[in-house]
């Protein structure tokens, strides 16, 4: 098991969930990838989107539906400086994850969070577990709750969305 997905593993365990994550055959690269292998709508896929402020260099958090997109100019208000792409190793040490395998749950570091009131409207929701191969399962609620998050609107539909 990677460390990564240990970790994600032991986040759920310490959160009072008896969650395991699966492996699935396609990866999670994207979020339509993953809601094929699920079998789900990809909007119950729980993105996790990483952003870097411009002004101090912090990592945020957007867990978005898998068919939204994260809105810059939104995002930016709700953390109150201008957003810029993260840097992939900032993420890594950051984190702990690599881009298209991070977890809402399991960070070194958790970065401040902000959570899609969409995902609300599932009853269960599929996220990352650390690793671009691996999801678990989790109501939208105990991830809102586990993950840290503040629920606010910050994305956009995209040609993805069911």
């Amino acid at each position: 098991m990677s460390k990564s997905l240990k970790r994600v593993t032991q986040a759920l365990t310490a959160a009072g969930l008896d969650i395991t994550p699966v492996a699935l055959a396609e990866g999670t690269r994207t979020a339509q990838a993953a809601a094929d292998a699920q079998g789900c709508t990809v909007d119950q896929i729980a993105k996790s989107i990483i952003f870097q402020g411009r002004d101090t260099g912090n990592l945020v958090l957007f867990i978005t539906a898998g068919g939204q997109t994260v809105d810059p100019a939104t995002a930016a208000a709700l953390t109150g400086e201008p957003l810029t792409r993260a840097d992939p190793a900032v993420v890594r040490k950051v984190t702990g994850f690599a881009i298209g395998g991070v977890s809402p749950v399991g960070h070194l570091t958790p970065p401040r969070a902000f959570m899609d009131p969409h995902l609300m409207t599932f009853d269960v929701v599929y996220a990352a577990a650390g690793t671009p191969h691996h999801i678990f399962a989790v109501a939208p609620a105990d991830l809102l709750r586990i993950s840290g998050a503040q629920l606010a609107p910050f994305t956009v539909k995209n040609d993805l969305s069911n």
